[in-house]
């Protein structure tokens, strides 16, 4: 039996644990809030994130998060923007040689790193793989069907992680594209907002299917622009993430939107959507990638004004509308404004 470590007692990280049971392993969770950990070890329910889902008796939590790292792999769980604080926590005490698995989609400000930059800097000596996809946490926890993408560039190392988290409900397809897997699952956040402003407006399904469309588009670029492969953009961890949290209020990041959309102030509609809105953090980073690479990013960067800069967001909107014309398919020739 597999010892896999959670390193994050948030929804997600919770989820995770019952994947791990449901394909045979032994999961043990570490979480920072002591109310959690007492929680699953006394009631089997993490009442503060996944509430009304019961979890295996056998699933342990921990405070210790030396306790997590001994495991055959470590599950990183945590929020995007917390990942190298909590790398840096299990740089001197997790096995050489321990796979450590990426769960959490951003990009971190400041840095403008990929997770799998900030692994391979901090726990240099830990293969890296990227677990993404269509994965809402409650659905997942409940045993819903679900289909994930793992990415490694070890194929025989990719295997054996599958093989630990893989049952009938959570199916598993493989790819050695780490970056395209990460840039899927960031940039998605950032378009799932920009939708729910659009549902907050009331502005119809007609602006949302465009937001989608032309929202994948600029993922495409800015994988295509760190080196993944299209093929990995439109499949689960980019089309298909995207379309999942853009076409639903269960996103964290697609109920902020809607909340901003409807006029309530940024810091109200955080408290309000529920955990941590992954977009709010990443659209920052997402704008700087763009400037860098020298990309055209137009409705992420009208998210990161709304978000970061204040922006108005009817003026933003207007701004949108008001983008001249061009092909479809080119994002660098000659366009034409509108008569």
């Amino acid at each position: 039996m597999a010892r896999i470590g959670i390193i994050g007692g948030g929804a997600w990280g919770t989820a995770l644990s019952l994947v791990v049971r449901r394909a045979g392993g032994d999961a043990i969770l570490w979480a920072r809030e002591p109310e959690v950990v007492a929680a699953i070890n006394s009631r089997h329910e993490n009442s503060s994130f996944l509430p009304g889902v019961a979890l295996d008796p056998s699933i342990e939590a921990t405070a210790e998060i030396t306790r997590a790292a001994d495991a055959d792999t470590v599950l990183l769980a945590m929020p995007a923007q917390h990942l190298r604080e909590s790398t840096a926590a299990l740089s001197s005490i997790l096995k050489p040689g321990t796979p450590a698995v990426l769960c959490a989609k951003g990009i971190e400000n400041g840095s403008c790193a990929l997770m799998s930059e900030i692994a391979a800097e901090i726990l240099p000596g830990s293969p890296i793989a990227v677990l993404s996809g269509p994965t809402f946490a409650a659905e997942v926890a409940r045993g819903l069907p679900t289909a994930a993408t793992l990415a490694c560039k070890d194929h025989d190392l990719a295997m054996r992680i599958a093989r630990m988290l893989a049952s009938r409900r959570f199916r598993i397809y493989l790819s050695d594209d780490i970056v395209g897997s990460q840039v899927g699952g960031a940039v998605k956040n950032v378009l799932a907002i920009a939708c729910g402003i659009t549902m907050g407006r009331n502005l119809g399904e007609n602006a949302r299917a465009a937001l989608i469309t032309r929202g994948l588009a600029e993922m495409v670029r800015l994988g295509l622009a760190k080196g993944a492969r299209l093929a990995t953009m439109m499949g689960l961890s980019g089309f298909g993430d995207l379309s999942l949290t853009c076409n639903s209020a269960q996103s964290r990041n697609t109920s902020l939107g809607i909340l901003l959309g409807q006029g309530v102030k940024l810091e109200e509609a955080r408290a309000r959507s529920g955990g941590i809105a992954e977009g709010a953090y990443s659209a920052q980073a997402v704008r700087q990638l763009a400037k860098h690479h020298e990309i055209e990013m137009p409705i992420c960067l009208a998210v990161d004004r709304i978000i970061n800069l204040g922006a108005n967001i009817d003026n933003v909107i207007a701004d949108l509308l008001d983008r001249p014309i061009r092909e479809e398919s080119d994002t660098s020739g000659p366009s034409v404004r509108h008569p």
